[in-house]
């Protein structure tokens, strides 16, 4: 037992780590529930890749990491704008375009510059054991955001994902809660970023998501088993983490990856269970057999 226990009630950092990760994975639970259901994984992981060069440049000029990324975040859904409504260019091109573009320039800056050999580590990989108490009250503040305004928005959300005409008709305007869902995503990542970093955001905004549609089928149900198999990663992510000295953020992606393809085995095996022919009673063999 305590193997299990000890590392969290021993060391502080280790439960600032653990705060951290529980806010970063009731936030990528909710966002990421809609994301799955709307097929959004593209933006989502170019929103991920796309704020580097704001972290990039904020650190540069000795600002706080979180306003680069946010920084980031808004140029890139401003740019997508952009070209979808002055171009016949499909989204996913524009997307396209803005991911890589955004992504070179974060690697031009990070070359370009000689201080930053070890802090791009941290911006990919994320610093989970380095979060300060003064992040938590961030991480917390715009988790409580995105909680609150995706409860407010869960009708329109929920029709956006499955019909967006019925969403016209119940008197939603479709641009306009598709916009507040990319501005949802892109506080998520932002402040999820210092926690699993960069390229691991967005594992956690997917993998306990697409999850919880495994097991359910209702929006709640479906958010209740993203939050509990994205806190339960993280729990054994930071474990193993501990115990064997490997990356934090990296081990707790992994943790959520895997529960992903173990539900998915166990669901198939499930199927092909109930899908089996069933052999009829041998009393109505005989009977049809007379």
């Amino acid at each position: 037992m305590s193997w299990f226990v000890d590392p969290f009630t021993s060391n502080e950092f280790m439960q600032r780590a653990l705060l951290a990760g529980v806010l970063v994975a009731v936030a990528c639970a909710v966002v990421g529930t809609f994301v799955v259901l709307r097929g959004l994984a593209f933006i989502g992981d170019a929103l991920a890749h796309g704020v580097l060069p704001g972290v990039a440049a904020a650190l540069l000029l000795g600002w706080p990491g979180l306003i680069g990324a946010l920084a980031g975040a808004i140029a890139m859904i401003a740019g997508v704008s952009v070209v979808t409504r002055h171009s016949r260019l499909s989204s996913d091109t524009a997307i396209g375009l803005l991911f890589v573009g955004m992504l070179a320039l974060g690697v031009v800056m990070v070359s370009h510059s000689r201080t930053f050999t070890g802090d791009i580590v941290n911006i990919l990989f994320g610093e989970v054991f380095g979060v300060a108490v003064a992040d938590l009250w961030v991480q917390a503040a715009a988790t409580g955001a995105v909680v609150v305004v995706a409860l407010v928005c869960a009708r329109p959300f929920l029709l956006l994902s499955f019909d967006p005409d019925q969403a016209e008709v119940s008197g939603f305007r479709s641009s306009r809660y598709h916009h507040v869902m990319l501005g949802l995503i892109a506080v998520t990542v932002v402040v999820s970023f210092q926690t699993v970093g960069t390229l691991l955001v967005f594992g956690m905004l997917l993998a306990p998501a697409g999850t919880g549609a495994l097991l359910a089928h209702r929006i709640g149900p479906m958010v209740a088993w993203a939050t509990a198999i994205g806190v339960g990663s993280v729990y054994a992510g930071l474990l193993v983490s501990y115990h064997w000295d490997v990356a934090g953020g990296a081990a707790v992606v992994l943790c959520a990856v895997g529960t992903f393809f173990a539900v998915l085995a166990a669901t198939g095996v499930r199927g092909a269970w109930l899908a089996r022919p069933r052999a009829r009673p041998a009393t109505t063999v005989a009977a049809g057999g007379s």
